[in-house]
């Protein structure tokens, strides 16, 4: 199964954003929105086999963690307004540190980024990483940043993590999945 964690610097942690407003209420959840579409679909279906997990560092109760599971995921479209408003169905439940579900193949808990990087082994995403094109073995668990780069004590936290690039230049975090995804499967598919 592959994984991808997207932290969210500005995204909120509070089920009352506007959907019609997901850049600005909603401290930029249209970035992650992209990425859980960009993890998860295919032309007429899902990836069954990838999780997408969205890092919620903004107010006004961070951090949270909201898992998309490819394999039980349903009512998934492939607009932004769908995993938006999934998103807010699992901010408006009572979490803990466990993972408590709010809709078939959606979870959150409290935590962010350390809890992760204790449960999975992590390659970061980076323009400055080694390409991907070069690996024999493509990593599992990939970490990328939405529109900002990683604090720096997010960066020190993922240190020992190892960098990989999907091309020579920078890329939107969706687009960076899309790409990681059809590297893999050009591998797999044979």
């Amino acid at each position: 199964m592959t994984v991808f964690a997207v932290v969210g610097h500005a995204a909120v942690t509070e089920g009352n954003f506007n959907l019609n407003d997901m850049p600005g209420s909603a401290g930029r959840m249209d970035v992650l929105c992209r990425c859980v579409n960009a993890a998860l679909f295919l032309s007429h279906d899902l990836r069954r086999d990838t999780g997408c997990y969205l890092v919620l560092n903004g107010p006004p109760n961070p951090p949270k963690t909201i898992l998309f599971s490819g394999d039980r995921i349903r009512s998934l479209n492939p607009d932004e307004r769908s995993p938006g408003a999934l998103i807010r169905k699992a901010l408006l439940v009572t979490c803990g540190r466990d993972f408590r579900e709010s809709t078939p193949g959606v979870s959150i808990r409290r935590g962010g980024l350390p809890e992760l990087l204790d449960e999975h082994a992590f390659a970061v995403l980076d323009e400055s990483g080694d390409d991907i094109r070069g690996e024999s073995i493509l990593p599992e668990a990939l970490l990328l940043s939405d529109h900002q780069n990683l604090t720096r004590e997010e960066s020190e936290l993922t240190a020992e993590c190892p960098r990989f690039s999907v091309g020579p230049i920078s890329l939107h975090a969706d687009h960076a999945i899309t790409v990681f995804l059809n590297e893999r499967d050009r591998r797999c598919r044979r």
